[in-house]
């Protein structure tokens, strides 16, 4: 029987976590799936309205329209893995950027916005077909 296993990378952004994962999700033949790219897009949709910047946070804001984000894995066949798209909009190259990242951290903290996600997360772990990769 060949049973698979939930395997969780964590550390610092920007450490090369994301790449490993993607390698060992290729080897072992499991499909790559990075949670934080669901803090990441929330931190991109923060941005884009406002609510955070390098010089301010708006965390009142933030909380009281967590349910204007619409957050889905696409699995891109061709790469893969699954691509994070946040309204609709496939936004995996955008919440890779350095603003995002220098962001995430704060957003990620804000216990509101680590419960909306909890369905989301949910949602994944009950698939069968995909491993549960995360980093945060």
């Amino acid at each position: 029987m060949n049973k698979k296993i939930t395997i969780a990378i964590d550390g610092y952004s920007s450490t090369g976590k994301s790449t490993i994962a993607k390698q060992l999700a290729t080897k072992l033949g499991y499909v790559y799936v990075d949670s934080g790219a669901m803090y990441r897009a929330m931190t991109l949709f923060s941005m884009q309205n406002g609510y955070i910047s390098t010089s301010q946070f708006c965390v009142e804001d933030l909380i009281d329209n967590l349910d204007n984000a619409s957050l889905e894995f696409i699995y891109n066949e061709s790469l893969g893995f699954a691509e994070m798209y946040l309204n609709d909009v496939n936004v995996e190259k955008l919440i890779r950027s350095l603003e995002v990242s220098n962001l995430v951290s704060k957003v990620s903290a804000i216990p509101e916005v680590r419960r909306n996600l909890l369905p989301y997360k949910k949602k994944l772990e009950k698939i069968k077909q995909l491993s549960w990769m995360e980093e945060i």
